[in-house]
């Protein structure tokens, strides 16, 4: 018996699972870790590692105003991170298309998150990315 499938329903189902980002499995998967900065301190350097469709979620609290500084030298040219506003439902920073290097001052106060990530390309073959993130705020 042959099923039919609405040529619609064919065509979402088949985009849907095209577009689905690395960084959206990444994300479910990854608890956020707060950035606090020593006593006296305005930035920090973080040293991790990802793997595949895993990611590595920061958050940082800074108040609007302040200007917040993000760099990330990685073992792999398909990582990157994106940088999120709180309550913002895209991203305020893309790395994959402007690169591993953000300064900008933030509009708004509160938890700005910060999403390390492996391309899908990279994700699918399991590679890792050893990186370095050095965040400031000030």
């Amino acid at each position: 018996m042959m099923m039919k499938v609405k040529p619609m329903l064919a065509v979402a189902l088949l985009c849907g699972a095209c577009l689905a980002p690395a960084t959206l499995q990444a994300q479910a998967a990854a608890k956020p870790v707060a950035i606090q900065f020593a006593k006296g301190a305005s930035s920090k350097v973080i040293k991790g590692s990802i793997r595949g469709d895993q990611g590595r979620l920061y958050t940082i609290n800074i108040k609007a105003g302040q200007t917040l500084k993000v760099k990330m030298v990685t073992s792999n040219g398909s990582s990157y991170f994106n940088i999120t506003a709180p309550g913002a439902q895209q991203a305020l920073f893309i790395g994959s298309t402007e690169g591993n290097s953000y300064s900008g001052v933030v509009p708004s106060s509160g938890n700005y998150t910060i999403d390390v990530y492996l391309m899908r390309n990279a994700a699918r073959r399991n590679e890792t990315a050893n990186y370095t993130l050095t965040v400031s705020a000030t």
